[in-house]
């Protein structure tokens, strides 16, 4: 399986990837990239000194090689919890496989349509592989750090026109350096920045290494010893024969936190009209398994971590109608103590096709109000329009940088099948 992605990657060509579907992966990320990046863990990693170069655009901060800036534009698109995810791969792609399709694509001053193209062929090698080893690999791993490590290398290798060994060589190489543990959820710490930076970083690796010839495991995806086997339980559910493209079942983030808790705050908001002046009495929420696991926080300590408090995130709906950047430094803690969580085993059965919820509030006069979906706003399933992406991401860079600068990011997004040059494209950002 690994020659045949690796087949897949060098022959891929810009003609038969959905140009638009891309478009809106690129879009949806330089958002969260822009913004993200004056956050203060995007800062610390800017600061760390790795010698000068002038290869890559690092945002809010000055050029450096192509996988520095990868790793420092990576680490920057994670922070505010509004990018991009996908369901089947449990799997964050923007984060770490644009920044390396960028890095490389400005220092081989490659064209926006290899730019697009290679965008496309990193998603499509996460996605696949992130699927094969769900979703027993989400108990102890990250596939951001994990399983995007080979979409970022895929991403480079494209830029740098690979052949099919070559490429081969680059994914040994990224399987070899994959990693990211899910304990930093427990402090609710840095780490997650850091594992789509990292990913980011070790693609771009892994790609110059097999291009200067340097060998890797030609079947890391496969082997006894391989990604698959260590990082899974079972057999291995991975469609080797690739038709389509799986970019089309990207889903986009409308609320700044945790894709588990997604489902749940839009059903909450649903309802919310519907109680009015009335008093909540409890409120129940159920969710599927994994996700539960990821978001069981019912007494977050810091504004990050109630991020990851499905009970938490659904008092914010609750009380303010959102779930925005600024929705998560308020005390809710007497709601909190309304409030219940459980896995329902049903919902599990549906993940992680679906990411479901169910959520009864009940009222003091004894009404009790219910909702559930199996999918949040911002999926296939439940689309939100270009138009509504492109206002998400004013939200995110007109505050932080003026109208002026996300006219021109606007700009250079729907014009990058015309870019000459991706050394130019950004620079100005």
């Amino acid at each position: 399986m690994t020659r045949k992605l690796a087949e897949f990657i060098a022959d891929a060509r810009f003609e038969e990837i959905p140009v638009e579907d891309t478009r809106r992966a690129v879009l949806d990320w330089l958002g969260s990239a822009l913004a993200g990046s004056i956050e203060a863990p995007a800062k610390i990693v800017q600061c760390l000194n790795f010698g000068a170069s002038e290869e890559a655009t690092v945002f809010s901060s000055r050029r450096a090689s192509a996988a520095v800036a990868a790793l420092r534009n990576g680490v920057a698109s994670h922070i505010l919890e509004f990018d991009d995810v996908h369901k089947g791969s449990t799997l964050h792609a923007a984060a770490p496989i644009i920044p390396a399709a960028l890095a490389v694509g400005e220092r081989e001053h490659a064209s926006g349509r290899a730019f697009l193209l290679a965008v496309a062929v990193g998603y499509e090698a996460a996605f696949r592989i992130g699927e094969a080893v769900n979703p027993s690999h989400y108990r102890f791993w990250h596939p951001t750090g994990t399983v995007a490590t080979f979409g970022a290398a895929a991403a480079a290798g494209s830029i740098l026109h690979l052949n099919a060994d070559q490429m081969v060589n680059a994914l040994g190489s990224a399987g070899t350096q994959a990693a990211g543990l899910w304990e930093f959820n427990a402090d609710g710490t840095m780490s997650k920045h850091l594992h789509p930076g990292k990913a980011a970083f070790n693609g771009i690796l892994s790609a110059d290494l097999a291009r200067a010839g340097f060998t890797g495991a030609s079947r890391i995806l496969e082997g006894k010893r391989g990604f698959i086997a260590a990082m899974s339980d079972g057999a291995p559910v991975f469609d080797a024969e690739i038709r389509g493209w799986k970019i089309v079942e990207n889903c986009y983030k409308l609320h700044s936190c945790c894709g588990h808790t997604h489902t749940a705050i839009d059903t909450t908001l649903d309802l919310r009209p519907k109680i009015g002046d009335r008093k909540i009495a409890a409120i129940e929420i159920e969710l599927y398994g994994p996700g539960f696991e990821i978001v069981k926080e019912m007494n977050p300590k810091t504004p990050y971590q109630a991020k990851f408090s499905v009970a938490y995130c659904v008092a914010a709906a609750l009380e303010d109608g959102c779930a925005g950047l600024e929705q998560f430094s308020a005390d809710r803690s007497a709601i909190l103590r309304k409030t219940s969580v459980r896995v329902a085993e049903d919902l599990t059965a549906k993940y992680p096709a679906a990411w479901p919820a169910r959520v009864k509030i009940t009222l003091d006069d004894g009404t009790v109000l219910s909702g559930a979906s199996d999918y949040p706003r911002g999926n296939p399933e439940n689309p939100v329009s270009t138009g509504e992406l492109e206002r998400k991401f004013v939200s995110l860079v007109e505050p932080r940088f003026g109208m002026e600068r996300a006219r021109r990011a606007l700009d250079v997004i729907h014009r990058l099948e015309q870019v000459e040059d991706m050394a130019a494209a950004f620079s100005n950002l």
